[in-house]
């Protein structure tokens, strides 16, 4: 009987309480996201390519 109050709770909270986001706000929502994910991956490759030129630096004046 538990199970059974509680589903119902659930259903009605998600049907009448939750307030959806429009198919507008998704898609501007996403394009933010794919544009944080590029300059972060876009930070992090730099951050590759300039340790990997110091450290080939370090190795030559080490050898």
């Amino acid at each position: 009987m538990r199970i059974k109050t509680y589903l119902q709770d659930v259903y009605n909270e998600l049907v009448h309480k939750v307030s959806w986001p429009t198919r507008k706000d998704l898609q501007s929502s996403a394009i933010i996201v794919m544009i944080a994910s590029l300059l972060i991956a876009l930070v992090v490759f730099i951050m590759d390519i300039s340790f990997e030129n110091v450290m080939d630096v370090v190795y030559r004046l080490m050898y």
